[in-house]
């Protein structure tokens, strides 16, 4: 009697890997942004009030934040794909939860399965450096992280068009049809990786880490609503912290953690974790203050600074940022190669800060403000395809999936930051029209300001990262690190830096030796 194969017979062409694994990822990232259309109209459709509605989004960015770290380290114990199919198949259930509920805790339910999610991206990425030869492995990384951001702001004006047109239900079908395809394409064209980092799986430090960040992140994202300096969000920071410093130190001492800290608090994967807050930060910035400028009416004399476009328009005008992101994955690609990872995280972080620099002093039309996001993201894009290529030449190719879930849970951190700081900078200075207040020009304009400022700190903390070494970028054929090394948290950059890079090209461990392409 003949069984199914769960793997695909042959080995997927890398034009094939790469495209199934990048679809994969744009859907994560568009449930970042699939209710934005409708938060409005959350409240009405569930029944409920305006603050307890938040929590659709809310639970979303929790589930996300947390599932990165965690995903990553089962992708490096038990298998990428396996994780990957696990991650779509959540994001399917929460779709339809979602879709055929009317009520409010089974949508938020539904919300949280589907930004689990985004354990795609991490571990997709660390699948591609595993499975593709050395020549496609920096373009594909490029492009892998770029789906980040990517999914998002091109599935807002579809999300708004959908929701314009049809049933709210229908956005959650069609991201439950989607996810579906995703799930068939990897489980028949995408072979699993036999990179593995053994060990057992720390329950005690993901409980701990969960909790850490749920409690931070409440904080947070509820901090506004639940008042700054009230019991309830100090009481979640400082159970947070609590949380996390006792997290850290048993994770020091257990011998199989959820995150290597050891690997961690080294000078490259440290700095670029920070940097990745910062990027987020920016990321964030530029895509919840632009929307609300391009749709606030245009009033003479009371908002003359609105443009009076609507959801779908402003999704629209917003989109090409989107689009350049994906447009410059190639020039990234071969900046990694050509000058390294670090001064092409200078030069996407450079160019970030020029964006909301172009904000700051040209945001009166539709087209200048579309200019400011595309030259935003194009620098977002940039420093995306840097920062994997930067933690993976500084850890073992074992831990890629884990490492490279801690750098993108940064970079969620950084939006979060930015979210709860900018709301409440454009809720500090407003103009009352009718029984409505709005945002005024000043306060879109500090928006601004602040992230050309965070764009000129993260271009301070990328010069502390220590100096690329080409042999060690993803570019680079990948060496496993062999079983009886003394420090098994060493990183082969370490290695390299230890001068233990032969004449000939080789990395030498001993009898384990193999040439770097």
């Amino acid at each position: 009697m003949s069984t199914l194969r769960l793997e695909p017979k042959r080995k997927p062409s890398p034009t094939l890997l790469i495209a199934v694994l990048c679809f994969g990822g744009l859907l994560a990232s568009y449930m970042q942004t699939l209710v934005v259309p409708i938060v409005g109209k959350l409240p009405e459709y569930l029944n409920t009030s305006s603050d307890n509605a938040s929590w659709v989004i809310t639970s979303t960015l929790l589930a996300a934040a947390v599932v990165m770290p965690i995903a990553g380290r089962i992708a490096d114990m038990f298998g990428k794909r396996s994780v990957i199919l696990g991650c779509i198949s959540l994001m399917v259930i929460g779709s339809i939860v979602s879709a055929v509920f009317d009520s409010l805790i089974p949508v938020v339910i539904g919300r949280g399965l589907q930004g689990m999610a985004m354990g795609v991206i991490p571990v997709g990425i660390s699948l591609l450096r595993d499975e593709l030869p050395p020549s496609k492995i920096a373009g594909a990384i490029a492009t892998m992280s770029a789906t980040l951001g990517v999914g998002g702001a091109i599935g807002l004006p579809v999300a708004a068009w959908i929701s314009q047109n049809y049933s709210w239900h229908v956005l959650f079908w069609t991201s439950a049809a989607l996810a579906s395809v995703v799930f068939i394409l990897v489980l028949t064209l995408v072979q699993e990786s036999p990179a593995r980092s053994g060990g057992t799986f720390d329950g005690i430090g993901a409980i701990g880490l969960t909790i850490a960040l749920v409690c931070l992140l409440l904080a947070l994202s509820k901090g506004r609503s639940w008042g700054w300096t009230s019991g309830l969000t100090l009481g979640m920071v400082a159970a947070g912290l609590v949380v996390f410093a006792a997290w850290v130190v048993y994770e020091l001492r257990t011998s199989s953690p959820m995150v290597n800290i050891r690997v961690s608090i080294g000078r490259r994967v440290l700095f670029t974790n920070i940097v990745s807050v910062v990027i987020g930060f920016a990321l964030m910035g530029i895509s919840l203050a632009s929307p609300q400028l391009l749709q606030l009416p245009n009033i003479p004399g009371a908002l003359d600074y609105g443009m009076g476009r609507s959801i779908i328009e402003a999704g629209l005008w917003m989109a090409p940022g989107g689009l350049m992101m994906m447009f410059l994955s190639p020039v990234s690609a071969r900046l990694n190669v050509n000058i390294g990872p670090k001064f092409t995280l200078m030069i996407g972080t450079i160019v970030i800060g020029l964006g909301y620099l172009l904000a700051v002093f040209e945001a009166a039309q539709p087209w200048q403000i579309a200019l400011a996001v595309m030259v935003t993201s194009s620098g977002v894009g940039i420093a995306y395809s840097a920062m994997p290529s930067l933690i993976m030449s500084a850890v073992p190719l074992s831990e890629t999936a884990s490492a490279n879930g801690l750098n993108s849970l940064m970079r969620s951190i950084g939006t979060a930051i930015a979210s709860a700081l900018l709301a409440t900078i454009l809720a500090s200075s407003t103009v009352d029209i009718g029984a409505t207040s709005v945002p005024d020009k000043s306060a879109f304009q500090l928006v601004f300001i602040v992230g050309a400022i965070a764009s000129a700190v993260a271009v301070a903390l990328i010069l502390l990262i220590p100096g690329d070494n080409k042999n060690a970028i993803p570019g680079a054929q990948p060496v496993d690190l062999p079983e009886n090394k003394d420090d098994p948290t060493e990183s082969i950059a370490d290695e390299i830096a230890d001068g233990e890079l032969t004449v000939n090209g080789s990395v030498n461990y001993g009898k384990h030796a193999a040439p770097v392409r």
